[in-house]
């Protein structure tokens, strides 16, 4: 052997041991880091290093520091760090649009509310359509649904149209109605319901499907207000720490938007979409296959969204037996078994994830069996798309045992308990409570939470989420312990349902939902420890930065 290979050999191995890691371009510092693993384990660290917006390593100041080289230096001053937090289930463009219209969600009576809608008119003369949404009949105490009459007070000569809160009815005007054609011999449409006075005539209020009878009528938002819409709703999610959302329900015409907004950097937060049904919308998006990780993993549209029933609040969810409150009526059912069905294979035989709507335990079960039907079909390909039910609310305790076995995901929103527990255990009763908003029960079984809003039914802040899921109370501390506290998740978890679990249940728990390496460097710092303050802080956490792929996109001004 030459004597010289040896030697040579030894200077290359000592060579390649001193030789620097792969210069970080960021480098944050002196923060009090927290992110889950795989596992669920929770970790902590000090520093990170970030190469091309992806995380290189974590660990303390001394580990790191004489790594960082000339990356730029972030100081989180021992402020603490999240992972970016990801909503599985919101309305991006409904988002954006309701931030320009009017908000009732703050209204403590119908009076509030008319006041607030009058007010908005004179301010906006221009307005062809006044728009809003957020009333709940049930938090003015009013012991019906509003009326038509009542807006007509303050807006007679144009149309004003303002959705529930759940999103499920909306409340109109005379002119509106008018417009629409609506009198006492329209029927209800199948899956919908006019509100009706004792004589039979139209009151206002229509319930689901009978809501397109009026929203067709209405022009849709031209190009100019739909990109100032998404960037509205941009803003308002860096704003409160999302780095991410699943859109339940979108047309053509919002993915060429999204498209284009990622082609020139301006999506802010990864959307991953979901086409609203499977009618002409899928067929034109469909046609030219599953978009996956557009745009530097901005933007993914494999997933359709579907539903099988209405709301509780407006009495639309599909329950087994009568609602507690009105013996005679059992909500509504969108699809028969076969059609519902049909709508799951036409997805999954395309390759696409199913998430279907279902508030009410028929509905639940209904879904449940669909999938079934479809698995024994399609086999195993079809369980391994992850498909997901998008609120799986009010179940028959029997049911949530299926999730396991079908290989789903149970994509919640815990501020809907926080929420409805004003009404819910009066429409469905205390027996029926036991299988209704059960995340503990999910959890047992190894099913995965997806963590989300629904905004903006919901806020879209994450943080309520966060408290609503670990106490079960609302803002003021009600009730003393929780409310059906049995079913309350730990800070772990519930950090988990929005971090790995919405990353999981959109296939991308390799690249996001945590800080290891490998993964994109979305992270947030907020304003405190919620690991060690009390819980009561939670929702009232402020987040002062937002990055996502390594890039600040918000940073909370100075006070």
């Amino acid at each position: 052997m030459n004597p010289i290979l040896p030697r040579l050999a030894a200077l290359i191995l000592a060579a390649c041991c001193t030789l620097p890691a792969a210069a970080a371009d960021l480098f944050v510092d002196h923060v009090n880091g927290y992110t889950l693993d795989a596992a669920g384990k929770l970790r902590r660290f000090e520093s990170m290093l970030v190469e091309q917006g992806k995380v290189v390593a974590i660990g303390s100041h001394a580990e790191l520091a004489p790594r960082a080289g000339t990356a730029q230096h972030l100081d989180g001053g021992g402020r603490t760090l999240l992972p970016g937090l990801i909503d599985a289930h919101g309305h991006v463009m409904g988002l954006g649009i309701a931030l320009r219209q009017i908000d009732l969600r703050d209204t403590a009576s119908l009076d509030a509310a008319v006041a607030k809608v009058g007010s908005y008119a004179a301010a906006h003369p221009q307005t062809a359509w006044i728009q809003g949404r957020g009333w709940n009949q049930e938090v003015w105490h009013l012991g019906r649904f509003p009326r038509a009459a009542e807006l007509d007070r303050v807006v007679a000569e144009r149309p004003v149209w303002l959705g529930r809160v759940d999103g499920h009815a909306a409340w109109a005007n005379s002119a509106a109605m008018k417009l629409a054609g609506i009198d006492r011999n329209t029927p209800d449409p199948a899956g919908g319901r006019i509100e009706r006075d004792a004589d039979g005539n139209p009151n206002g209020v229509f319930v689901d499907a009978a809501m397109s009878l009026v929203e067709a009528k209405i022009p849709p938002p031209d190009a100019a207000e739909a990109e100032a819409a998404l960037d509205a709703a941009l803003a308002e999610l860096a704003r409160v720490g999302l780095t991410g959302v699943h859109d339940a329900g979108v047309d053509a015409a919002t993915v060429a938007l999204y498209r284009r907004h990622a082609d020139a950097g301006r999506l802010t937060a990864r959307i991953y979409a979901m086409i609203g049904g499977t009618g002409e919308a899928f067929d034109h998006i469909a046609a030219a296959g599953l978009i996956e990780r557009y745009g530097n993993d901005m933007l993914d549209v494999r997933a359709v969204k579907l539903f099988a029933d209405g709301a509780l609040g407006s009495r639309g969810a599909a329950l087994l037996a009568p609602y507690s409150d009105a013996p005679h009526d059992t909500g509504l059912l969108f699809e028969t078994p076969a059609q519902l069905q049909a709508m799951i294979d036409k997805a999954i035989a395309r390759g696409y994830q199913v998430g279907v709507h279902a508030i009410g335990d028929a509905a639940n079960r209904e879904v449940l069996d669909a999938y079934a039907q479809v698995y024994r079909v399609r086999g195993a390909k079809a369980k391994a798309l992850r498909n997901r039910i998008e609120h799986a609310q009010v179940l028959a305790p029997a049911d949530i045992a299926r999730f396991p076995r079908l290989g789903l995901v149970a994509s919640m929103q815990p501020t809907h308990a926080t929420s409805d527990m004003n009404m819910a255990e009066a429409r469905i009763g205390t027996a029926r409570m036991r299988g209704a908003y059960a995340w503990r029960s999910f959890l047992k079984q190894g099913t995965v939470i997806a963590g989300g809003s629904d905004f903006p039914v919901e806020s879209p802040n994450p943080f309520y989420g966060l408290y609503s899921a670990v106490t079960r109370q609302d803002h003021e501390g009600r009730p003393p312990g929780g409310w059906y506290a049995q079913q309350k998740m730990t800070l772990v978890e519930a950090l988990r349902a929005f971090t790995w679990g919405a990353a999981w249940a959109r296939h991308a728990e390799d690249r996001m939902g945590t800080l290891e390496p490998g993964h994109w460097a979305d992270f947030i710092l907020i304003d405190h420890d919620v690991f060690a303050d009390p819980p009561a802080r939670i929702w009232s956490t402020q987040v002062l930065q937002t990055w996502v792929g390594g890039r600040r996109v918000y940073a909370k001004a100075a006070d």
